[in-house]
């Protein structure tokens, strides 16, 4: 298919090798319970988490970013999806393997056939997320012995697979079995199902920085259809992805009612492997492309795929796509793309506000065969430059040679997508995805937490939003080119640039380590939860996040240029060592060999945690007060209080 390395379909070449398993577990659609086409049984769904997991920019090189995201009452269960950043990376969900539960972070792929986590066996296997799943660990796992169904491992007598990917990534290892967990709060209890033991894996597969892949593609031992067969979850399951501001999401594996304006399109599993749908007509700014209908319709039709990241159309349609817009957008000025490697059609001056996009930019009407319509907003088409404020580039390319449309993730932001297996259609509903449970009147909704048993479990109230633990610290680590040829006199100043580009308080952004380095000087900042507060939302965290991956943090000349090396989110459990560790570092810095001795206890707020320190000082009380003033306010931590003993009689606290 195309060449860029976007989407992780798997190849169209079947493989003669093992029997692949893929782990389908996914969302919330008109399903059997609640369609009107055919009767089915009433079983509440299965929730899952999606989360949009944003790229490390030390796992994943400029090279693959851009590649695809993947190839009686019952009790549910739903998991959220945590995002990687749409435009640069994929959706994830968090499962937990074996007893007791090892946890993983897989990338949610509904063009892929098999779900695999790496094995401790492992030999070539890239650093991810999570520790490699051990099998040994596990008392209720078993390898799946070779038989006539699958292709056999003779070292092993163990069953295997391999799949490759568009991207020219791979994956292959073997086949167990074990109990899966679907988060601690879901009422579907935890099942034994198959899945890959990864043993090698190359390209992006290698480089990504999620630990495996849930294959959500048609496939007879498919985690779905296991589960369908059980008789646990009726034969459907939704995505919803967030929007090109706020990531994250849900998956819901079984069917629920669908809501009463959403639309379908046929997809037929007979034609193809893959998720497809009837798409006979593109509409711009109300006006249809001069296309013939049966572009859409050649090889294997009109593909959707959460796998993928951006949408492909064959040639024809692109041109006409392309021109279409690109003629709809006079007034804004068009710019070179963010990556040299890729002649992208991007355009500046739309502004930052996403709201508004469709001021500027026209909509987008997809009609099917049934004569019903999805209407597309700009950021279902769009991506933001991630090198001009205020530009955006066209998220739809030409499929190569390929005849095949891909209709990928952006295409769906904000969009509950139902795969109804069972009635064999489509359904896509416009809504704003962080409010999903609100808008159609769910009252529990996913936890991300383990279960190691196999008993019933309680349902979780509705969150407001989609945050799975408060945030404590955002650490960033930037390489800057500088023209200074001192940089730190400048730190408090660009510590206050780079708030204002974040659109947060300036006395939230601290340094928490510098290092030069010639021209070029590291740092490490430190991003604080705003105001007495002692954490910031998951939402929060990831905003702040995405306005940094997408680079809305510009530098003025005269400070030079610089590259986002790594960030990394913690929990607020975890944030006072971080704290601590680089406090004691900036305390070796400050203070030196002296014959006066004090003791500096840090406080948490009003806990009574302390960290004692315990060094010598050439500086008086008043002299140390100062200087930790100076140079640790306000480029460190921000609202923190030391106390300081001078000697055995006079003490003070130090606001820094």
């Amino acid at each position: 298919m195309a060449s860029r390395r976007s989407r992780r379909l798997g190849s169209l070449v079947p493989f003669a090798a093992a029997v692949v398993l893929l782990l389908l577990i996914a969302s919330a659609a008109a399903a059997a319970a609640g369609s009107p086409d055919r009767a089915g049984p009433a079983r509440p769904p299965l929730v899952l988490p999606l989360t949009l997991a944003y790229p490390n920019a030390t796992r994943l090189p400029a090279s693959s970013a851009r590649r695809g995201l993947g190839d009686g009452h019952n009790p549910n269960a739903r998991m959220r999806l945590h995002d990687d950043l749409l435009t640069n990376g994929y959706y994830t969900t968090r499962l937990y393997i074996g007893t007791p539960s090892q946890e993983f972070a897989l990338i949610v792929d509904s063009g892929s056939t098999v779900t695999y986590v790496p094995c401790a066996t492992c030999e070539q296997c890239g650093n991810h997320q999570d520790p490699r799943f051990q099998p040994d660990l596990s008392s209720t796992y078993s390898p799946v012995k070779c038989n006539v169904d699958c292709t056999c491992d003779n070292e092993r007598s163990q069953c295997t697979y391999e799949r490759q990917y568009a991207e020219m990534s791979s994956s292959s290892g073997v086949l167990g079995e074990d109990i899966m967990s679907f988060g601690k709060e879901s009422e579907l209890k935890p099942q034994r199902a198959v899945f890959g033991c990864e043993n090698t894996e190359t390209g992006d597969l290698f480089s990504q920085h999620a630990d495996g892949i849930m294959g959500l593609g048609r496939g007879q031992l498919s985690i779905m259809d296991q589960l369908v067969e059980k008789g646990v979850i009726s034969d459907s399951f939704s995505l919803c992805y967030g929007g090109m501001d706020v990531g994250g999401g849900t998956m819901v594996l079984g069917g629920m009612p669908a809501p009463p304006d959403m639309v379908f399109s046929h997809s037929n599993p007979v034609r193809s492997p893959y998720y497809n749908i009837e798409l006979k007509e593109i509409h711009v700014a109300g006006k249809a492309l001069r296309l013939d209908p049966k572009i859409f319709n050649s090889k294997h039709g009109t593909v959707l795929d959460s796998g993928t990241t951006y949408a492909y159309l064959p040639e024809q349609a692109f041109v006409a796509f392309k021109d279409a817009v690109t003629n709809k957008v006079n007034s804004l000025k068009k710019i070179r793309g963010p990556d040299p490697n890729y002649k992208d059609i991007c355009f500046a001056g739309a502004g930052r506000n996403v709201s508004q996009l469709s001021e500027v930019f026209p909509d987008v009407d997809m009609v099917f065969g049934n004569g019903q319509k999805l209407s597309l907003s700009p950021e279902n088409y769009l991506f933001r430059h991630s090198k001009v404020e205020g530009a955006y580039c066209l998220g739809v390319f030409q499929n190569g040679k390929d005849p095949t449309t891909l209709l990928g993730g952006i295409v769906v932001r904000n969009t509950l997508v139902t795969y109804d297996r069972h009635n064999e259609k489509i359904g896509f509903w416009k809504t704003n995805c962080s409010e999903l449970w609100e808008r159609l009147h769910i009252s529990e909704v996913p936890s991300s937490a383990p279960s190691d048993s196999e008993g019933d479990m309680a349902p979780a109230p509705a969150p407001s939003g989609l945050p799975e633990f408060d945030v404590g610290l955002i650490t960033v680590d930037m390489s800057i080119n500088v023209t200074y040829p001192n940089l730190k006199p400048h730190l408090h100043e660009l510590a206050e640039l780079i708030a204002k580009e974040l659109d947060i308080d300036s006395r939230q952004v601290r340094v928490m380590n510098v290092t030069s380095q010639g021209n070029s000087t590291l740092i490490r900042w430190g991003i604080f939860p705003a105001g007495p507060s002692n954490s910031m939302t998951n939402t929060t965290a990831m905003g702040i996040i995405y306005r940094l991956t997408q680079h809305h943090v510009q530098l003025p000349e005269n400070l030079g240029s610089y590259q986002l090396l790594e960030w990394n989110v913690q929990p607020l459990s975890k944030r006072n060592l971080e704290v601590k560790r680089h406090i004691d570092l900036w305390i070796q810095q400050f203070l030196s060999k002296s014959s006066n001795r004090y003791n500096l206890e840090w406080f948490n707020g009003a806990s009574e945690e302390r960290a004692p320190y315990k060094k010598q000082s050439p500086w008086k009380l008043n002299k140390l007060s100062s200087e930790l003033m100076r140079h640790v306010y306000p480029t460190f931590y921000p609202m923190r209080w030391w106390h300081a003993t001078y000697g055995a009689s006079s003490s003070a606290l130090l606001e820094v």
